[in-house]
This record gives structure tokens, C-alpha cells and sequence, in this order.
């Protein structure tokens, strides 16, 4: 997981570095004035540190004043989706934090710079006239707008945009690497709790148990129900992969389904149902395994027999995951607190999290139960995430 962090880490301040080399260095002009190469360079290294901390009012106070000495703009602005959260540079005593950012200028789509020839002012005498906005970008979201702005009659030229967006540039990436640092010490602390969960010590038990009892009967059988627990337990434990494609967790699935029909027989009926085209799709480790766990220990167990189905598909963007039991089933109350860790289940709130804090609070888990008539567990997840890579 370190080693992981530290690559994404790594692959973003290389971003960062590019994008104020660039912004230093304007395409076909080469600046002899040291000074203000070493100018450039103080205002980047003092708006860097202030950047890791987010986005806030705060932090956009603390580098205004840099980005202006970067871009060479008479005002600059930064602000969030709708609001301005710093303002520094001429018309300051009108423009101020927390006003609406249409007072000054369109917002920028997260897709492309936005520039006005007159900014939107009702101030009687105000100096500004033209206006580039940025995006600030983050995980492919727009999460806020840079805007240089500049004195009534300043013809905004290739090189005006092209310095703000190099400047928005670096401003993002810095964003990025604190989006990176929050998810890192979520994903650490829900990696703590799977280290505890992720295999039952129950099912340990009962795999060991029901290999035991083909060593005189199956020998041969026997032996390879062994190297399946080694397998499995070798997948369980690399923790040093985070994620793994839905191939390799179906792959360990199928091995934990083999161990428990050791034990359940014809008893245990599985059914695998799972589209090719979503084989690929990158899933956090041990977070479909878990699912179908519980299935086999409320929805088998209890019973002393049961059918499983695990089913994939696509719908759109995303991958749809099933695993269904036809076993006791619970009502709506005890689903929804299994779902936030407050009534039992194997590792069902840690898959949750996990995903989560991988995909965002759109995608996650849904249980659908009724009493006497199964459980079915669905999970969603995006087929492709930028950032998020099978090790």
C-alpha cells in the first residue's frame, strides 16, 4: 500500500514540477532576466506548501498574491464552484472573498478556459476590464476557478491564456495531491479493519476441518483442496495489493466456493453468471469474497443447504455486481445497520468503505432482504477510475 501511495504520489508532484517549469518557461520566448526566473520560483515554492492543505478561504488567501506575481495579472481571484474565496490586486476594495464568482466572471467548465473581453462589475469606475477563468480540477471533477484579471483596454493574447492555465495547472495538481493524502489515511484506516475481517477464522476452521476428512477417503482430492487454501490464504494476505481486477477476485471467489462445497456437497448449489466485458474492471482486494461469504453463512448454514449466485453485467460506465442467497433473508432495519457495521455480517461495512473512499459516494453497496425469502447484495462500481490501477 505504501509502495502504491508513493507511485501516485510520485506521478503527481512530476505533474506538479511540470507545469511550473512550463509556466516559467513561455513557448518561444526565452527570458534573460534572472530575476524574474528566481521571482517566479519564490511565488511557486510559497504557494506549494499553503495548497496542500485544500482548497479554503485561507489557503486561497495565502497564494493569491503568488499566483499574481506568477501570471503578472493586475487582480487575481480564486475561488470555489459559485463564490470567490481570495481576491488580491486592483479592485480589491470591491471584490472580496464570498462574493457570487458570476460578479466578476462566468465560471470556468471543468473542460476549458473561459474569457471575458469585460467583466461583470457594477462598480462605477472600476479599473478591470478583461478576464481569463481557469479550472481547478480534481479526480476529473471541477472543484473551483482561477481568474486572472487585467486593466480596462488589456487585449487578453495566447499567452495570457496559456500562463493562467498552466498556473490553474499547478494550482490542480497541489489540490490533487491532497485529495491523494485524504483518501491514502482513509483507505489506511479501512485496511486496518479488513486486516481483521478478512478471512473468518469460522471458515478457516471448517476448511481445514472438511479437508481432513478426504485425507483417508480422497487423498488425491485431499491435496487439491490444500493447495486451494494455500492459494486462497496467500491471495487474503498480499497486502500489497490494493486493488485487482474482477477477473483475479472472481478467480479467488471460485477457490472459497470449492473449500465450502467440500464441506456442503451437493447441499451447496452455485450458479456464476458473469459478462466477459466486465472481467477487466478494477475492484478493491477481498471485496467481493466477503459477500458471498455471508451468503453462504446466513443464506446456507443456518439451513444446512442453499444456492448461491454471484452475476456481473455492464449498464453504461459502470459494472453491476449481484450475489443473491435464497436463505433466511432480514428485514429492512437489520440490513441497513449490517450495511453500517452495527449487525454482524463478514466485512460488509468494510467493503463499503472501502469502496467508497475508492469511487465516491456514488457507488457502494445495496442490500434488498425480506424474511424467509434470501438476500441479495449489490455492488457498483465504475468500470474505469483514473488513479485506481490493478496491481
Amino acid at each position: 500500500m505504501a509502495f502504491f501511495i508513493g507511485v501516485v504520489v510520485g506521478l503527481a508532484m512530476a505533474a506538479s514540477l511540470v507545469a511550473a517549469i512550463r509556466l516559467l518557461r513561455p513557448p518561444r520566448v526565452i527570458s534573460s532576466e534572472v530575476r524574474a526566473i528566481q521571482t517566479a520560483l519564490h511565488a511557486a515554492n510559497g504557494m506549494l506548501p499553503e495548497l496542500r492543505r485544500g482548497l479554503t478561504e485561507e489557503s486561497a488567501r495565502r497564494v493569491a498574491g503568488h499566483l499574481r506575481t506568477l501570471t503578472q495579472a493586475s487582480a487575481v481571484g480564486l475561488g470555489d464552484r459559485t463564490h470567490v474565496l481570495a481576491f488580491e490586486g486592483l479592485g480589491h476594495d470591491h471584490h472580496r472573498a464570498g462574493d457570487p464568482l458570476l460578479q466578476i466572471t462566468a465560471p470556468a467548465r471543468e473542460d476549458r478556459l473561459h474569457v471575458e473581453a469585460q467583466i461583470r462589475c457594477a462598480e462605477p469606475g472600476c479599473p478591470l476590464g478583461a478576464a481569463v477563468a481557469a479550472p481547478l480540477v480534481v479526480a476529473g471533477e471541477l472543484v473551483g476557478s482561477f481568474v486572472a484579471l487585467y486593466t480596462r483596454g488589456h487585449r487578453v493574447t495566447p499567452n495570457d491564456t496559456r500562463t493562467v492555465a498552466e498556473a490553474a495547472s499547478l494550482v490542480s495538481a497541489q489540490l490533487e495531491l491532497k485529495a491523494m493524502d485524504d483518501q491514502a489515511e482513509r483507505l489506511a484506516r479501512a485496511e486496518l479493519r479488513a486486516l481483521r475481517a478478512q478471512i473468518s477464522p469460522h471458515f478457516i476452521y471448517n476448511a481445514l476441518a472438511a479437508i481432513a476428512g478426504y485425507i483417508h477417503s480422497k487423498p488425491e482430492e485431499a491435496r487439491e483442496l490444500l493447495t486451494e487454501f494455500a492459494e486462497f490464504t496467500r491471495y487474503a494476505f498480499r497486502g500489497q495489493r490494493p486493488y485487482v481486477t474482477l477477473a483475479d477476485e472472481l478467480g479467488y471467489v471460485e477457490k472459497y466456493l470449492r473449500l465450502e462445497r467440500a464441506r456442503f456437497g451437493e447441499r451447496l448449489q452455485v450458479r456464476l453468471q458473469v459478462d466477459p466485458e466486465v472481467l477487466p474492471a478494477v475492484v478493491p482486494v477481498l471485496s467481493l469474497q466477503p459477500l458471498v461469504e455471508n451468503a453462504v453463512r446466513h443464506g446456507v448454514e443456518r439451513r444446512g443447504f442453499g444456492r448461491i449466485e454471484v452475476s456481473g453485467r455492464h449498464i453504461g460506465a459502470d459494472v453491476e455486481l449481484r450475489v443473491s442467497d435464497d436463505g433466511v433473508g432480514m428485514d429492512r432495519e437489520r440490513a441497513a445497520m449490517v450495511l453500517a457495521g452495527q449487525g454482524g455480517g463478514v466485512g460488509i461495512a468494510n467493503v463499503q468503505a472501502r469502496l467508497q473512499s475508492t469511487f465516491g459516494p456514488g457507488y457502494g453497496l445495496e442490500i434488498e432482504s425480506e424474511p424467509g425469502r434470501g438476500t441479495t447484495v449489490t455492488m457498483t462500481l465504475p468500470k474505469f477510475r483514473a488513479g485506481v490501477r490493478a496491481a
